[in-house]
Order: C-alpha cells, then sequence, then structure tokens
C-alpha cells in the first residue's frame, strides 16, 4: 500500500467512494462542478496497486487564533470503501497529513468529526460548538429603530460581505478567513438565499444577514454585525418578516446572550459541539502565537505526549516577553530538575484546547487533563488570551 496524491487519472474513483461513504448520490451537473473545482494536490489517496481504497482532502486555508491568520490543514472528506475499513488504512492517511502539513507550514489542523472519539485518538480535540436557537415569530426581537438603512443584496458581493465578515471574525478564535472563491464556491452555494446589509449613517456596512425562507420557514445562516447598533436593527429587518414565516432558526456563537435580551426567553435553545483543531507543530505555532502583552517575561516548561507527531513529543521551554511574543524550542534531556520544579505535563489535543481558548488552563487542571503546580498553572491563566472559538463554515 502506498500513499501518493489522488491525479486525474483516479478523479472518478474518487468520487465515487465520495458519494458512496457519504451517501450523496450526484447528478451530472454536480459531477461536471466538482471535476472543475479539483486539485490534485489537495487529494490523498491510499493505493493498492492502481485501486483507491481510502481518501482524504487536505485544504489550505487561514484560520484566526488572537487576531492573527494562521496557516491551517482543514481535513475533510475522509472516506473509505467498507471491505477495506479498520485495516488502518486511515490511521497512516492521518499521519501522513500531519507531516505534509507540517512540511507546507500549516501549524493547526481542523475537521469536521464523523465520531469524536476516533479523531481525538490521533490528536485532534473539540474546540468550539455552537447555539442553535428555534424562535416562535412572537418571541421575536422587539422592533428597534437605528439611525442606518438595509441593504437587501441583489446578487451575491462576497467583497462587501466580505469587508464585514473579517474584522467579525478576527474577534473569535477558529474562524476562517475567507478568499473570495471560498465565498463564491462555499457560502454562496451553501447558505442560498437572501442577503442584506446593515449601512450605518456614516456609509459603512457595520452588519449583514444570510437567510433563506421557505414553507414559512427562516433559516439565518450567518448573523454578523460589528456593535449593538447593528445588531438591533438586522434583528428588526428578521423581524419585519413575521407575516411570512412562523419560526426563525438561527446559528450563533456559544457566548451568544439573545435569550437574556428578549422580552420572553422561553424559545428553545441547543447548544451543538461541532468542530475539531489539532496543534500540528508545537514550535511554530507557539512561535506565531499572541500571549496576553503583561509587561513583564514569563518562562514555562511544557512536557507534551503526541505519538503521532513525534516532532511534538518531549519537553518544551516557552519564554514570552513583556509583550506577548513567544520563543518555543525543545528543552535537552538532561534537565530532570527543572522539569520537576517547573513543568507542567499534557498531551496535544489538552494544549490545542487550551491555546485556542475553549477551555481554561485551571480547568483543566480540576479535570486532570493539565498538570503541574498551583504557580505554573496560574502563570497560564495570566498569559493566555481570554477568547471565544467559533466557526460559521463547513469542510
Amino acid at each position: 500500500m502506498i500513499i501518493r496524491t489522488i491525479t486525474e487519472e483516479h478523479y472518478e474513483d474518487s468520487l465515487d467512494l465520495s458519494s458512496f461513504a457519504f451517501q450523496m448520490p450526484l447528478t451530472e451537473e454536480e459531477r461536471a462542478t466538482r471535476r472543475s473545482q479539483f486539485r490534485p494536490e489537495e487529494k490523498w489517496g491510499a493505493f493498492e496497486g492502481d485501486k483507491l481504497l481510502a481518501q482524504l482532502t487536505l485544504l489550505p486555508l487561514n484560520v484566526y487564533i488572537n487576531g492573527k491568520a494562521f496557516a491551517m490543514g482543514g481535513l475533510a472528506g475522509v472516506s473509505t470503501w467498507p471491505e477495506y475499513r479498520r485495516q488502518g488504512l486511515v490511521s497512516q492517511l492521518l499521519c501522513h497529513s500531519l507531516e505534509t502539513m507540517r512540511q507546507a507550514g500549516q501549524t493547526i489542523s481542523m475537521l469536521h468529526p464523523f465520531e469524536f472519539s476516533f479523531y481525538r485518538k490521533f490528536g485532534w480535540e473539540l474546540y468550539t460548538e455552537y447555539r442553535k436557537y428555534t424562535i416562535p415569530t412572537a418571541l421575536m426581537p422587539r422592533r428597534q429603530q437605528t439611525s442606518g438603512t438595509i441593504e437587501r443584496l441583489a446578487a451575491a458581493d462576497a467583497d462587501r460581505l466580505a469587508a464585514v465578515y473579517e474584522p467579525y471574525a478576527a474577534r473569535y478564535n477558529g474562524t476562517l478567513s475567507r478568499t473570495e472563491e471560498w465565498w463564491t464556491n462555499r457560502i454562496f452555494v451553501r447558505k442560498k438565499g437572501q442577503a442584506a446589509l446593515y449601512i450605518a449613517e456614516n456609509g459603512q456596512a457595520q452588519g449583514y444577514v444570510l437567510y433563506d425562507v421557505k414553507d414559512m420557514k427562516m433559516t439565518v445562516n450567518e448573523l454578523v454585525y460589528w456593535n449593538e447598533e447593528a445588531r438591533r436593527a438586522l434583528w428588526t429587518f428578521l423581524s419585519n418578516h413575521d407575516s411570512m414565516v412562523k419560526e426563525v432558526v438561527v446559528w450563533a456563537p456559544s457566548d451568544d446572550d439573545l435569550p437574556y435580551l428578549l422580552d420572553n426567553p422561553r424559545i428553545q435553545q441547543e447548544v451543538i459541539p461541532y468542530f475539531m483543531a489539532r496543534i500540528v507543530d508545537v514550535e511554530a505555532f507557539i512561535n506565531q502565537y499572541a500571549f496576553t502583552s503583561t509587561g513583564c517575561a514569563h518562562e514555562w516548561i511544557i512536557q507534551l505526549t503526541d505519538p503521532h507527531a513525534p516532532w511534538n513529543e518531549g519537553s518544551f521551554v516557552i519564554r514570552v516577553d513583556a509583550d506577548g511574543r513567544a520563543q518555543a524550542s525543545r528543552l535537552s534531556t538532561g534537565h530532570p530538575q527543572t522539569m520537576q520544579e517547573n513543568g507542567m505535563q499534557c498531551d496535544i489535543p489538552t494544549l490545542t484546547a487550551m491555546l485556542l481558548g475553549y477551555k481554561r488552563p485551571t480547568r483543566l487542571n480540576q479535570v486532570g487533563k493539565l498538570t503541574g503546580a498551583a504557580a505554573e498553572i496560574q502563570k497560564l491563566e495570566q498569559i493566555i488570551p481570554i477568547s471565544q472559538t467559533f466557526l460559521y463554515d463547513f469542510f
């Protein structure tokens, strides 16, 4: 068995496997569209001779972390023919993808799991969930007057929407920085319907909504706003659809406080675990990471376990200067006393959840996932920014 890129020669085999594995029959038009977007360098397969046994897609994307864009490898389309399952093929593909991402400078990876426990074995960890609201029309937010205007877009306008989306996305950890191609091939394809911008009194677009109305139900796929004024204006706009719909379904970040703002907060709420993430290269990731600026330098040592990425296995010293800039380097094995006095221990999923802001150091220590002296745990609390994770995208 060998692992290599899937070329044009095996494109139809790859598409057939995807269609079968994800129970997604494709029309000829859909197959043609996918062929036009096919990039061999993103498709990896496990082959026995000329036969494709298993595959995955590795997407070169960028993701915001503490306001900075990081190169990220997005894993998708992991699939195997049934007769070749449970033979370690996906395991080998995942380990190969880690090495490929490392060489490409993609210091973090993300995926949407079919089963969380499966990918946890390989170092990925849950990093975000979202709230799903189902709101009867009678309980929608009260209409409020604002100084700006709503502009419905007659056609998809990636440039204008992106100008609002990117600053909003940079507030969260784990959100994608979207390219024009991503808007065209992903957002406007998956999230069909209407788009509307909120234009403030100064002429600047400060919010938008992507939504669809069908069978008396409104689905709000994205509700993006910079400030409270834009939030109120967009909700007033949505509330003005009350004669057309009986209920509204909305996806929102897990820290969203809409129920608190409603006159009657007794709406249906669900919290849904969503995407997983994994640090691919610890040293390179931390060297990019923006820690909290405390006005003084910090140093901490961590012993990591990562059996699927040996370059992450071992002890690292991390030095953070007064401005929050970090430098990580591997600690030689001749410092057992240093590790005993100043060291902390965790695995790569725990480190990922902590540095993305999904879980705080103190909580990870309480549940036994991060071990170390209390003073060292407190040091992490001071220098790791308090952040909220979120993701509006799917791949």
